[in-house]
């Protein structure tokens, strides 16, 4: 089970405080409840309100939550059914400090730096039976995005290749002309987010990405619709997580 794929019917959706306030309406038209994060106040500026930063679903009915902003999300989600499990690692500023919970979630595996995993995600997962795939990169579900388990998209050339030694189907985007203020450029796994099992929501237009007509080509290819929320440019605000 990968909660990265979204059932038919979502009920929440974790959005950065910041994003374009049309990013909110366009979730509510599918009656879908967005969640604005909190700021991490321990995270640097530009993804102190990025959700896969804080937050990783362990299936439809469960999450871990980065110690630093467990009590907002406990509250939220009180009486809504969803688990909110507290994570070990407690986050700060500096990599490789800040990328405990970025698990990039592909099938049935969990691509990521694990020397740098946190301890309670890791055992929910392994309790779920997910096997872990190592990688450098620590920003990895940043840098990625699923649209079936068999499918994926990133911006992260090693894990493209790791991706593809599993026997899944992976396309490489170069991420230059996504926007990630305060940083040349963001990740394509971070400005997307499947809103549910047809439709993958993108933070703005296609425009101005090098890769658009692959990545439209790909994403049409498996019977899944793109459709852009906003009249911005592509912008990265952390994973949209539906659950």
């Amino acid at each position: 089970m990968n909660p990265f794929l979204p059932k038919l019917k979502t009920r929440f959706a974790f959005v950065d405080y910041r994003a374009d306030k049309k990013i909110f309406q366009y979730i509510k038209k599918y009656d879908i409840e967005p969640i604005k994060t909190i700021k991490c106040e321990e995270l640097l500026e530009p993804i102190n309100g990025h959700p896969d930063m804080v937050i990783h679903p362990i299936d439809y009915e469960t999450i871990v939550v980065a110690p630093n902003v467990y009590d907002y999300y406990n509250d939220v989600l009180k009486n809504s059914g969803i688990k909110v499990i507290k994570g070990g690692k407690t986050l700060s500023r500096n990599y490789p400090n800040d990328i405990a919970y970025n698990v990039a979630r592909i099938g049935n595996y969990a691509i990521h730096n694990l020397k740098y995993t946190d301890k309670v995600l890791k055992y929910y997962l392994q309790k779920s039976g997910v096997s872990f795939v190592h990688v450098n990169q620590g920003y990895s579900k940043c840098s990625t995005a699923c649209i079936s388990d068999y499918k994926a998209i990133t911006s992260d050339i090693t894990i493209y290749n790791t991706i593809l030694s599993l026997g899944i189907q992976c396309i490489y985007i170069n991420p230059r002309n996504i926007i990630l203020d305060g940083f040349n450029y963001g990740f394509i796994g971070g400005s997307m987010g499947l809103i549910n099992d047809k439709i993958l929501m993108l933070t703005g237009k296609l425009k101005n990405l090098e890769d658009s007509e692959l990545l439209k080509n790909f994403v049409k290819d498996s019977k899944i619709k793109i459709e852009v929320s906003t009249d911005n440019n592509l912008v990265d605000l952390g994973t949209i997580i539906v659950i």
